[in-house]
């Protein structure tokens, strides 16, 4: 008896422990969020003119006196000191209380409106301690919330229990207790061998959790570097923490009826398989997809379309479904299987290419999510039920008649739970979205009317609520991201891969890295760039292309058609502005190219919330000072980065070298040199490293003789 409960002591004790270091952790992270919106508020307030004094007070403080004394903004009221402001001729003591008073009453508005926005560009020591202190909690990673939520639960009842089961540690004890105290104590200790039944399991995890938590710090270049590594899961965690919610929740929530509306928020999502967190406006498409069944998100690009739908997967997989199938174009077939493999426990089997058929007789009994394209789904074989079918991209599958559109809708006839994905704004093709009705909730067809788009999107999505779930970027992202980061893993075509194995075996390590193109009609990389340009055509987004190789942007504009430039290096920089000017006074959407060493330096593309990058560059300085040509002060929308990559290829392997010395590889390991943390300590170009990654590919395909790269 006595060695259960001090083996409960010791889990209770556990608890307190990785909650006093949590509790501690997000202290740290607060304090640095202040002080972080006090600097931006104060910065804000110098823009602020007197005058705004006056509104606050009703118009009653006379302002004229401090005017004339030079103080002309909230700012230098707030700064001064009572005498400073006593000494200005004409200002008493209840003036002076007063005008600070409302200097104050302005200044806690802004703070509390103040946007933070964490600029890789301006690594001010504010932002840069704020990072270093959510960097903790980013590192412990998606066990630290389910370790959390278990040492709360279990240190609930072990709290309760104890003192009642401590009666029956000992006879005496035992004995002075009375027979409702006994029968009591004999309860809690059954329950007590109830909570210690896992005890093992819960004590690795909360010991787990509380050894992240007690990590040493990284220095001050480590976390800007993690933070460009993983910036989505700081950006996550950041407004989790700090409640970074849209304040207009009906928008944020796609226009939903109220009551509609609060039946997806009452919608459970569990996390147990899944290892992301959400942003409250992802989590709530989750919950849609959940309580509506057979719906159509339809998301702006950027917002993360396919980490919901991993989210619903994740959720059912932990009420007891087994089976998950999503239907994709090739494009972007390899992004959903590395999609789910890194933010969820499910298995991921390929049903495509020379994995189809092992895959096929695996998935049926061991379960997970079969990943298919659009040409693909006829040959699916579901000797199992499918809990949930995912179609990416859905309006691929708009025109009825297409074979693909008809697997579609066969599918779709046999699965309980659907989820259409699409980028696309549906109010701007009403038949189209018909047709996609059609696919997941036919009866609901005759509510759909042209009249309902020709009212606005806002009267239109209402119309289609049961089905239908718009956001857009101004609506959820008020504050966070700025600059969203997705990398594009495209598997090299037959074509591209011939190519490239040439390239290999001759030792050319730049034609290696330009294969992926060298086709272009069966270029795998070259036609999701056109999906891309064409979902921001959509949203009447402006796109900039960047290569380093000229041959590649050549390949990009005869493909694309209608274009600005290229910039490259050998055009005037009058031309180039010319060039640039050009590009940014068309209206709507449109499309500039540019070499990444010409046109990532000396240029302001504020006019682009489309950044594509066709191949990985040999320093990192040269992405981020290209994406630094869009991501600047001027720039009103978010800004999109994606870049194109190939598995198991060059791209890769220069990735890997890239982040080695940046990617903190040992979370308990301190870097003991500061100048292999930063971004220039590695650079591909460099003879010695082009010709290892050379060589690895060399090995991994068996041709060439590992030559020096040419």
């Amino acid at each position: 008896m006595r060695s259960l409960l001090r083996r409960a002591g010791r889990l209770l004790d556990d608890t307190r422990r990785l909650g006093h270091e949590h509790d501690r952790a997000l202290a740290e992270v607060r304090a640095a969020l202040d002080a972080v919106r006090d600097r931006l508020s104060r910065a804000g307030l110098g823009a602020i003119p007197l005058a705004r004094l006056k509104d606050v007070t009703g118009g009653r403080l006379r302002l004229g006196s401090l005017e004339s004394a030079g103080y002309t903004t909230v700012l230098s009221v707030l700064e001064a000191t009572p005498y400073e402001l006593q000494r200005v001729p004409g200002i008493g003591p209840q003036t002076q209380r007063q005008a600070h008073a409302a200097a104050r009453q302005i200044a806690l508005a802004a703070r509390g409106s103040t946007a933070v926005q964490i600029d890789v560009e301006h690594q001010d020591p504010e932002t840069t301690a704020l990072l270093v202190t959510l960097h903790r909690l980013v590192a412990a990673g998606p066990d630290l919330p389910r370790a959390r939520r278990a040492a709360e639960t279990v240190g609930r009842r072990l709290g309760t229990l104890l003192p009642a089961a401590r009666p029956a540690a000992s006879w005496w004890r035992t004995l002075l207790s009375g027979a409702e105290r006994r029968d009591h104590a004999a309860r809690a200790v059954a329950e007590l061998g109830d909570v210690l039944a896992r005890e093992t399991e819960t004590r690795l995890l909360l010991a787990q959790a509380t050894a992240d938590l007690l990590r040493p710090p990284p220095d001050d270049d480590e976390a800007w570097i993690d933070f460009e590594i993983r910036s989505a899961d700081y950006y996550n965690l950041l407004a989790e923490l700090a409640a970074l919610e849209p304040d207009d929740r009906v928008a944020a929530e796609g226009f939903l009826p109220d009551e509609l509306a609060e039946r997806v928020r009452s919608q459970r999502l569990d996390d147990t398989h899944r290892r992301v967190s959400l942003r409250g406006y992802q989590a709530f498409g989750a919950r849609f997809a959940l309580a509506q069944r057979r719906v159509i998100l339809g998301d702006e690009m950027g917002l993360g379309k396919t980490v919901q739908a991993i989210a619903a997967m994740a959720h059912l997989r932990a009420e007891g479904a087994t089976h998950f199938l999503v239907v994709c174009p090739a494009s972007v077939l390899v992004n959903w299987i590395r999609e789910i493999e890194t933010r969820s426990t499910l298995r991921v089997y390929r049903l495509h290419g020379a994995e189809r058929a092992t895959a096929q007789a695996e998935w049926p009994e061991h379960g997970g999510v079969a990943v298919t394209t659009f040409d693909g789904l006829a040959k699916v074989e579901a000797a199992h039920e499918v809990a949930m079918l995912v179609v990416d991209e859905a309006h691929y599958a708009k025109n009825p008649e297409a074979r693909r559109s008809r697997e579609v809708a066969r599918w779709c006839g046999r699965v309980d739970r659907v989820l259409f994905m699409t980028g696309t704004p549906m109010e701007n093709r009403v038949e189209e979205f018909r047709n996609l009705v059609r696919h997941v909730q036919p009866g609901l067809l005759a509510e759909v009317r042209s009249s309902d788009a020709a009212a606005g999107a806002g009267a239109f999505r209402r119309a289609v609520a049961p089905v239908y779930l718009r956001r857009n970027q101004e609506d959820v992202l008020t504050e966070l991201p700025d600059l969203v980061h997705v990398d594009e893993w495209e598997e090299l075509s037959a074509a591209d891969a011939d190519v490239y194995r040439e390239a290999v075996a001759a030792g050319r390590f730049m034609a290696m890295r330009r294969a992926a193109y060298a086709v272009p009609e069966k270029s795998a990389k070259l036609e999701r760039l056109r999906e891309l340009v064409e979902e921001a055509a959509q949203s009447e987004l402006k796109v900039v292309v960047f290569s380093y190789f000229r041959d590649v942007l050549a390949t990009v504009g005869e493909e694309l058609g209608d274009h600005h430039g290229p910039i490259s290096g050998d055009l005037a920089p009058e031309r180039r502005q010319q060039v640039v000017d050009a590009f940014t006074a068309a209206p709507g959407h449109a499309v500039l190219l540019a070499q990444i060493q010409a046109g990532g330096v000396g240029l302001n593309l504020q006019a682009a919330s489309v950044v594509i990058i066709c191949e990985p560059q040999v320093k990192p300085t040269m992405e981020s000072q290209a994406v630094a040509r869009a991501h600047r002060m001027g720039q009103v929308r978010r800004v999109q980065v994606h870049r194109l990559l190939s598995p198991d290829s060059v791209d890769e392997r220069m990735l890997r070298l890239l982040h080695a010395k940046s990617a903190l590889f040992d979370a308990f390991a301190r870097r003991s040199d500061l100048a292999e943390s930063t971004p220039d300590a590695i650079d591909v170009s460099e003879q010695t490293l082009a010709r290892q990654i050379v060589e690895e590919e060399q090995r991994r395909l068996h041709v060439g003789d590992a030559a020096a790269p040419a």
